[in-house]
């Protein structure tokens, strides 16, 4: 079972429909004892930083930790994605899960913000989570801090520079994008997660 993880923030209806179409069980659940169960894990956010403080308060980081250190497959979506690195500007005393290094940080004056709409992706060879994409694909997007490039980045969005659009390492997988919104690309990505 895939466990979405509903700690009062995110497209989680959303991302049950998806998932659910592409023909995986699932359930959205903010209990830590399913969510320490799960076969994978999805975070799923939407708004500020600061709503993943919830996700220590509950419990549900420690079963997500405990997950990931038994190799579960683990997906953070837009803020579950931020979630994964150590902290965001827009929060600066909610820590982050600390999976991938960097702070998130807002975008700069001279584009606006919310990022938001359709914009293309450019992709690195060997992902896993995007296998059958080709760079020059595009997703939806809506937020206003992106996380940095860095090592385990194997997408790049360009807005305001380059910044992470979807990160890996292992068993672990983030976007900035909202794969559930983002029609066929989208449910391709999510099933590449479903069936690993």
């Amino acid at each position: 079972m895939i466990a979405i993880v509903d700690y009062r923030a995110g497209n989680l209806v959303s991302v049950k429909k998806a998932v659910d179409h592409l023909g995986f069980t699932c359930a959205i659940t903010s209990d830590p004892a399913v969510v320490e169960r799960a076969e994978k894990v999805i975070v799923p956010g939407v708004g500020h930083f600061a709503a993943t403080s919830a996700l220590t308060e509950t419990g549900l980081r420690a079963a997500i930790t405990s997950a990931i250190a038994r190799q579960t497959p683990f997906f953070g979506i837009c803020v579950g994605m931020q979630w994964m690195f150590e902290s965001s500007e827009e929060a600066p005393g909610v820590r982050g899960l600390r999976v991938f290094a960097g702070e998130c940080s807002h975008f700069p004056p001279e584009v606006k913000s919310p990022h938001v709409g359709w914009n293309q992706l450019e992709i690195k060879d060997g992902s896993r989570l995007l296998r059958g994409l080709s760079s020059g694909a595009f997703v939806y997007f809506t937020h206003s801090y992106r996380a940095p490039v860095i090592t385990e980045t194997v997408a790049c969005c360009n807005y305001g520079g380059a910044f992470s659009a979807a990160v890996e390492r292992e068993h672990l997988f983030g976007v900035q994008f909202h794969p559930e919104k983002s029609g066929d690309v989208g449910l391709g990505i999510l099933e590449n997660f479903c069936r690993l």
